[in-house]
């Protein structure tokens, strides 16, 4: 079985995470125990600074999968310190609502330095896995194109102006109501080769509960990539792939983040039932086979159902390894039903 995830952020990292445990877990002769990993990750909340390229999702990924992450913070590398940073700070070339770890920044420098050299995003996420060991999962950015994503806010003129995504969720942590997000450079962007052909293999098509505007909506706004992975599958044995989605939402709160504030810029509700709304019933000419929401918003499954959207309750809080596997079989075990 080959499974494609589509992810972005913490929320993805530890649902790809589980989706490893589910595979090394499942029984000896199964499909789930022969199964590949590919993951499409966001590249939209990328940005330079103080001449580095820094890639929050990818690091994310790739930092939870090698057991590199700091579990109390959510983020970054376990065991940081932040000298550098800090004299960074002191120099004026970097904010102070955005601090980097030092090994943090080692990643950050050799990225830059492969870029430089003329390697693409897709060729640096290969020479990161040389050093990291992500046992049976492969890391691909969404594109090879810059798509830093830009936030329009009004100013206190009432004039529109625009700062990095990453200002505005690192600094105002989205406190600043949005007017729209821009992906700029995203209409010469195309998929990146890995991801493509990936999805042409793929049996399974995961969407794992990341944000559905800035990650998610970001990933299949890339031109050709939304129509890729309703063709995913196309090259496998099995055919068309089953798409399945698991909420991000559950009882009406974001499981992490501040996606309720990117939900609402875009005219929808923080609630599972109108996120799966948002991507549609794939029978309908939107994306979904299959849609998990949490036990808590089990009142929401009649009503997708009779909307289109094969939808199940299941429990969606994943609090360790154990919670998460469970969560990834329960995604898998939706798309096999989907499948028949």
């Amino acid at each position: 079985m080959r499974i494609v995830v589509l992810a972005g952020g913490v929320g993805g990292a530890r649902f790809v995470r589980g989706l490893r445990e589910a595979v090394r877990r499942a029984p000896v002769g199964s499909d789930l125990a022969e199964a590949s990993i590919d993951v499409i990750v966001n590249t939209g909340d990328d940005w330079w600074l103080a001449g580095l390229r820094i890639t929050p999702d990818l690091d994310s990924m790739l930092y939870t999968l090698s057991g590199q992450n700091d579990e109390v913070r959510g983020w970054g590398r376990v065991g940081e310190s932040e000298r550098v940073s800090g004299e960074l700070q002191a120099y004026g070339v970097t904010p102070e609502w955005f601090t980097l770890g030092d090994l943090d920044l080692g990643t950050h420098i050799a990225r830059s330095a492969w870029l430089r050299s003329g390697l693409t995003p897709s060729e640096v996420v290969a020479r990161l896995h040389e050093r990291w060991d992500l046992s049976g999962v492969r890391l691909h950015p969404a594109t090879d194109h810059e798509i830093d994503t830009h936030v329009w806010v009004a100013s206190d003129t009432g004039a529109e102006e625009d700062m990095h995504f990453q200002e505005w969720w690192t600094r105002y942590r989205a406190q600043v109501p949005a007017l729209r997000f821009e992906q700029r450079g995203i209409d010469l962007a195309s998929p990146s080769p890995g991801a493509l052909t990936a999805l042409d293999a793929a049996d399974v098509v995961l969407i794992a509960p990341s944000n559905p505007v800035v990650s998610i909506g970001t990933i299949l706004g890339i031109p050709g990539m939304r129509d890729a992975v309703l063709a995913a599958g196309a090259g496998a044995s099995r055919g068309r792939a089953p798409i399945v989605g698991v909420s991000p939402i559950i009882a009406g709160s974001a499981v992490r983040g501040m996606a309720d504030a990117c939900l609402t810029t875009i005219g929808v509700a923080t609630d599972a039932g109108a996120v799966a709304r948002h991507y549609g019933p794939r029978a309908q000419g939107g994306l979904l086979d299959a849609w998990l929401v949490g036990l808590e918003d089990e009142s929401l499954v009649a009503g997708l159902r009779a909307d289109g959207v094969a939808a199940d309750a299941v429990p969606l809080w994943m609090r360790d390894l154990d919670t998460a596997a469970a969560l990834a079989d329960a995604a898998v075990d939706a798309a096999q039903a989907a499948a028949r």
